[in-house]
Order: structure tokens, then sequence, then C-alpha cells
């Protein structure tokens, strides 16, 4: 998108990743690019020409699913529609949070906007006016198997845009048609093919996806940073890190990993202090095979950001309009199986950053290991320490990794056999949201435990980066001196953790994370 006059412009199928990584963290006005009126008035005009011609054609004018035999008169055309959706909106559990329905909203209207969809410019119209109005949908996060589209939500998404249910604005629920009335934005009545367009596809799916991706790379970064903190706090090596290793071996997220990990420490004072004399040959895994896992989590997070950008630009309702040549072809581009693949890696990757922090933080607090004091408290016995903060990441870390249990695999017959797999991606990309939760709280405890273990190397001092992260937790949180409330300095932790500071004096490293 570009910002031309107070507005981003969207140019249909050209989104890219920090497109959505805008929308996904700050509100703007859209506007839709000049050059895409002409596609979506040729395959409105073609629905048009099917209608008035009377033949039957799926989702026009017929019924839908295995009702598709049933052919409907043009004078019910509208009720039709309606019911539609009236009858697809029965969504459940909590509503689905602004950040995310931006990018459903955004991905819609890129979609219909390609001009194979045969909607009139007016639906496209009245979707970007109440994104522009910060109108959000109201849409449950549950009642969707990924196929055929996204259905339930999507129809919440719609019953919006026709003014009725409950809808969102600055966080505050209220009625549709009231919300639209204070808008001056006119409630739409559906015309042939409208009601199905809107909610075959993949938006939703796509748009948890996405969620859990940028999620994901803000803990990739943290988790390398507190991982390169945990280094310098067990006074481990960097020799793990030396480029050779990992050219012979050519992975290259662990390539592009080891890089990282060489600046983190670069300068540490603490490393040179035991350079000479250190009697240890090797460090623990979760200190030495860094490069390796976060790696492996680095290409994980690429593919499924390379397949989810594809998805985000792409047309995945039916029946699909071909205005060229007038063609109307059924197919299944709703079926989210590229989403659900893509959630289910992004759920590994996700859990394995947790379980390597977990790993760390239970060598920090053993000073058999460590040679720190033990649970990283002075007067232990007295003073617990981080004790139990490393059951609390025993608990999430083992948590995700029965959420990481691939959705995809999984698959339940629908609309009385004839929607027969089904790819199960919504609640793939659903579930991401909470482990990628359990995995702050994990990454945020580490990077609690590696400060106060690099404060008992005092006055030594770590790298250029690392001692900027140390001080930035500072500000926030004191040094755990004895016991106290603990809660409170986890969650400030985790909150750096999620937000992104932990990397922020140092964004370039990262660069290969954000193309």
């Amino acid at each position: 998108m570009k910002n031309e006059s107070q507005h981003w412009i969207l140019q249909p199928g050209a989104l890219t990743l920090a497109d959505l990584r805008t929308v996904w963290a700050s509100h703007f006005p859209i506007a839709l690019s000049s050059d895409a009126a002409a596609p979506i008035a040729a395959s409105a005009a073609l629905v048009k020409t099917i209608v008035d011609k009377g033949d039957p054609a799926y989702g026009i004018n017929t019924g839908f699913g295995i009702l598709a035999k049933a052919h409907i008169p043009n004078e019910q055309l509208e009720q039709l529609q309606r019911n539609l959706i009236l009858s697809h909106a029965v969504g459940t559990g909590d509503l689905i949070s602004d950040a995310i329905v931006r990018l459903i909203l955004l991905t819609k209207i890129g979609s219909l906007a390609r001009g194979y969809s045969g909607v009139r410019p007016l639906i496209i119209d009245t979707l970007i006016a109440l994104y522009n109005a910060g109108i959000m949908p109201a849409i449950p996060v549950q009642g969707s198997v990924g196929a055929s589209g996204d259905l339930a939500p999507l129809a919440h998404m719609t019953l919006a845009m026709m003014g009725v249910g409950p809808v969102r604005c600055n966080g505050q629920l209220m009625d549709a048609a009231e919300a639209l009335a204070a808008a001056g934005i006119e409630p739409v009545t559906l015309a042939a093919k409208e009601g199905l367009a809107l909610i075959n596809g993949t938006q939703v799916s796509t748009a948890l996806a996405l969620h859990g991706l940028f999620m994901a790379e803000r803990l990739v970064e943290a988790a390398m940073v507190t991982g390169a903190l945990s280094v310098d706090a067990a006074r481990g090596s960097d020799a793990p890190f030396d480029a050779r290793i990992h050219a012979v071996r050519g992975q290259p997220g662990q390539i592009a990993a080891a890089a990282i990990y060489r600046e983190l420490v670069k300068g540490s004072a603490i490393r040179a202090s035991h350079l000479v004399g250190d009697e240890r040959v090797q460090d623990p895994y979760s200190l030495r095979c860094q490069p390796q896992v976060m790696g492996a989590v680095m290409d994980l997070v690429a593919n499924a950001s390379r397949t989810l950008l594809i998805e985000a630009n792409a047309v995945t309702d039916n029946p699909l309009l071909f205005p060229d040549d007038g063609a109307i072809l059924s197919g299944g581009n709703f079926h989210a199986e590229p989403v659900a693949f893509a959630a289910d890696t992004l759920a590994l990757a996700i859990a394995e950053i947790g379980a390597l922090s977990e790993r760390r933080i239970a060598l920090l607090i053993d000073a058999n290991l460590s040679g720190l004091p033990a649970f990283l408290v002075r007067e232990p016995g007295l003073n617990s320490g981080f004790m139990i903060a490393h059951v609390t990441a025993a608990a999430l870390a083992s948590e995700n990794k029965s959420l990481a249990h691939p959705a995809s695999v999984d698959s339940l017959p629908t609309s009385a056999n004839q929607e027969d797999h089904v790819s199960m991606a919504t609640f793939a990309a659903r579930r991401l949201a909470q482990m990628a939760h359990n995995t702050s709280v994990i990454v945020g405890i580490e990077l609690l435990a590696a400060a106060q273990g690099i404060e008992f190397h005092r006055p030594l001092v770590s790298s250029e980066h690392l001692e900027h992260v140390h001080a930035r937790l500072r500000t926030r949180v004191a040094a755990f001196d004895a016991d106290r409330f603990f809660a409170p300095d986890i969650e400030a932790a985790r909150l750096m953790v999620i937000q992104g500071e932990l990397s922020a004096s140092c964004k370039e490293l990262f660069a290969i994370l954000h193309p």
C-alpha cells in the first residue's frame, strides 16, 4: 500500500508483509486503487447477465452446499443471500480482537476487489467505510472448520454491513444499525452471489495466522536476546557461534542465527574474563545449540510468512467469475490447507522457542551447572528466588507441547458429506495466540533470570547490546535481592518480550525476519 492524500491506497493482490504488520499494529484510513474499478464492474456485470438469462449457476441462483440443485427464482435472490448470512452466523466464543478484525477486513476487501467474485462496487465500498470508521464487526472466534471458507465468522462480519447484530467501536460493543447510522453508512441489501462471496474465503484463518506469525517474529527476536544474555550469565562460550561451524552444515537459518548471536555477545567483558583457565570443555545444549534450534525456527517462520502473504492476497471464494470469456467456475480455493499447514509449523516454532528458553532457566537456577547462587538469590533457603518462576515456565512449556499437536491432520465431514474434507485451519491459527502468550511468559522469566545472573558477575559487564537490554529491564523491574511478590515482575518482562522491546536497539540484526 502507498500513502496518498491521508489515505493508504490498497492495490488488490499487492499487499506486503510490511503492510499487514502495519495494519495489525495500527488503524488508518484506506482507499482502493482506481484501477480496481474496471475488474470489479466487469465481474458484477457477468453476474447480472447470468441472473437475466436464468440458467442455473451455483451460488448465484441456486441453494448452497448439498442444496445446490434447488433453483431459486430471481425475485427471491435477495432473500436467498440474506438467509444465507443469517443462517451461517452461528459463531461462538470470545470476540476476535480489533487488530485481527482489521486484517480480516483488509484481506477481504483486497480479495473481492481483484474482480473474480461478482460483487458490486457498493459491497467493497461499504467494507472500506466500516474499516475507515473504526466499526469492527463483532466476530466470535469459534465455529469454522476452515472449508468451505470461514463461513460462520465471515457471516458475522457480513451482518455488520447489513446493520444486524453487534459491532465494536473504540473497544465498546454497540448495535450495528446505530453504529452505521452514526457514521453515515447505509446498510447493504445483498444481491445475487454477494453473500456467498463475502463468507466464502480464508480471510479469518489467514488473519489469525498472521497474528500468530507477527507474535512469533517478536518471540524469535526476544528469545535470541535472552539466550545470548543467558550465555554470559552462565559464563558460557561463544565458540559455538563461530561462522565456520555453520558454513559446513549450510542450513540458511542456522547461519543467520549464528551471525546474530555473534553480534549480540560481541565485546562482552564477562566472556573475556574466562577465555583462559576455564576447565569446562562444552556448554549444555540449551546454550551451545541455540543457532541450530533458533535457526530452524527462523526457517519455519520464513516459510510460513511466504505462504500467508500469498494467501492474504488471494482470491478464495467460490464460484469464481472470469469476465474475459464469461466463465463461472466452481473450485475449492476456500479450502484453507495452506493456512493450516503454515499455522501448524508456526505452532512448532513457538513451542520450541519456549522449550529451549525453559531449559536455560533451569540451567541458570542450578548452582551446579551455572556456578551462580542457587535459584539466583542471595541467602537461598531463607529466600526461594526463581524456584517457582521456573515451575511456571515448565508448566507453560508443557502446555505448549499439547497445543502444538497439528490441527491440519484432523477432518470432520460437514454439509451432509458434501464438504467431506476440511482443513481445521481456523483452530490451527487460533491456538497460536495462547501459545505465544505462554512462550512470552517463559522468555520473560528467562530475561529476569539472565539479568539477575549478569549482576552476580559485576563489576564485569556484558556486551553493548545486552547491557542496553539489562538497563531497559531495570527501569521496570528491580533486581531480586530477596523474595517478594513476583508475578508483577514476570508480567512486566512478558510485555517487554511481546511488544518487541528486547530487540529495539538492534533491529538491524533481525532484518531477515522482516522481508
